[in-house]
């Protein structure tokens, strides 16, 4: 974003960078550490946490820094930040609690980790980036309600997909055009992909396969497109969305004829995705305006002729963005993309295959479900089991393929913190109102 670079400038020139660590050191962390310490001045990645500490220490040396310390106390930590020497640790409460770090970018696509580390930054004042939709999608909104009253900023990243949704929605609505669909473009859309059948396309690109699974099943583009609806108050037009599949390559323009016009003008919006269009993998809004004389322009303008004007941009750089997520955030106290209040979709599991009382569900991206968005009122309604909290959890009936779970089909694990965020979330937001401004927690 163009005002960050001159603030990140005055910084370094001051000899006062903002000061940030990290908590996960996989395939997106390491990718940070190397833009954050190859190309980005005026900020300084001073500790990473990750529970493999060697991991964490290959994301300095590929990022060109080989003079770490590997610290266990707070003490240690702050003797390193004192010392300008980078910091690596298997504990990540470490980073929380130390004085002196601005901000906390959180990338282990964990949930219940993620949420004590989350809860902990933002009870010592620490800004949060998330590289995590899982958790926002399902506790996002009550760790807004906590990052409010620390006077902090909790937010997603602006390199994922959300995060440019939510910039290009901010522009077009910016700009008069009424946004009435935030979309997302796939190449490849089928719930039924597993860590098996995934695992060439993982082992080409060096991830994990559970974790590409998620995003060829349609989990982590329902969590993506879950954030953008509680950040906008948008819906969904079904569960599932729609997710038209048009011919590969499509343009663009074309694809969007798939929409059904009434779905999207007839109250708040919606988000959904395409599968098969281009430009792939981009992220698109489209809008609507009421002045003849701006759609005349706007036809100028090589927009077309309405009533539908797409807006897109035609790539995400994830941790590319991280930086600029970051600044934004300590600096200008402005959040890329978080809750407005109380959930509006919901992601909720969906089974994979026949499942069987008495096994325990494995996680997102495995072999036994898959996520779908819900608008948050049904998902309610229908006390819907959050994929977000289906981990570790045991089946109370048999459940058949395709059949969304219900909280009352599983026995959840005792003594979890998600679990107890998630129910201060929902007694919070009712007693505040669907709207759900934010104020003091539950406790």
């Amino acid at each position: 974003m163009i005002i960050v670079d001159r603030a990140l400038a005055k910084r370094h020139h001051e000899g006062n960078p903002i000061r940030v660590a990290m908590v996960g050191a996989g395939f997106m962390g390491r990718g940070i550490a190397l833009q954050m310490l190859q190309a980005v001045k005026g900020m300084r990645l001073v500790a990473i946490s990750n529970r493999r500490v060697d991991e964490a220490k290959r994301a300095y040396h590929e990022a060109g820094a080989d003079d770490v310390a590997v610290v266990e106390t707070v003490s240690q930590l702050q003797g390193a930040l004192a010392g300008s020497r980078y910091a690596v640790t298997a504990e990540p409460m470490l980073l929380c609690e130390t004085e002196g770090i601005d901000a906390i970018i959180e990338v282990t696509g964990t949930v219940e980790f993620a949420a004590r580390v989350v809860l902990t930054a933002l009870e010592h004042r620490k800004h949060v980036i998330l590289m995590n939709a899982e958790l926002d999608g399902t506790i996002g909104p009550i760790l807004k309600v906590y990052a409010d009253r620390a006077g902090v900023v909790l937010t997603n990243a602006a390199g994922d997909q959300p995060g440019v949704i939510m910039d290009l929605y901010r522009f077009v609505k910016g700009i008069g055009v009424r946004p009435v669909l935030c979309g997302n473009i796939k190449g490849l859309h089928d719930p039924y992909r597993n860590p098996t059948t995934q695992a060439g396309f993982a082992k080409q690109w060096n991830q994990k396969p559970h974790m590409v699974t998620a995003f060829a099943d349609g989990s982590k583009i329902s969590f993506e497109q879950a954030i953008v609806a509680n950040a906008t108050g948008m819906r969904v037009a079904r569960r599932g969305m729609l997710g038209p599949t048009v011919p590969p390559n499509t343009p663009l323009q074309e694809a969007i004829k798939c929409y059904p016009l009434e779905e999207l003008t007839d109250g708040p919006g919606i988000v959904d995705y395409v599968v098969g269009a281009a430009p792939g993998p981009g992220v698109f809004v489209l809008g609507v305006h009421g002045h003849p004389i701006q759609q005349h322009y706007l036809n100028l303008y090589k927009l077309g002729g309405g009533p539908l004007y797409c807006f897109y941009t035609p790539y995400h750089l994830c941790h590319f963005e991280v930086p600029t997520t970051v600044a934004r955030a300590v600096l200008f106290h402005d959040a890329t993309i978080a809750p407005l209040g109380r959930s509006r979709v919901e992601v909720v599991a969906t089974a994979k295959l026949d499942l069987k009382k008495g096994q325990v569900l494995d996680g997102i991206g495995w072999y036994m479900t898959y996520g779908q968005c819900e608008n948050a009122d049904v998902a309610r309604a229908q006390n819907l089991l959050p994929i977000g909290l289906a981990e570790g959890c045991l089946l109370k009936r048999d459940i058949r393929k395709d059949d969304v779970l219900a909280v009352d089909d599983v026995e959840k694990p005792a003594g979890r913190l998600c679990d107890k965020l998630r129910a201060e979330q929902e007694a919070h937001f009712a007693s505040a109102g669907a709207e759900g401004p934010a104020g003091s927690p539950v406790t």
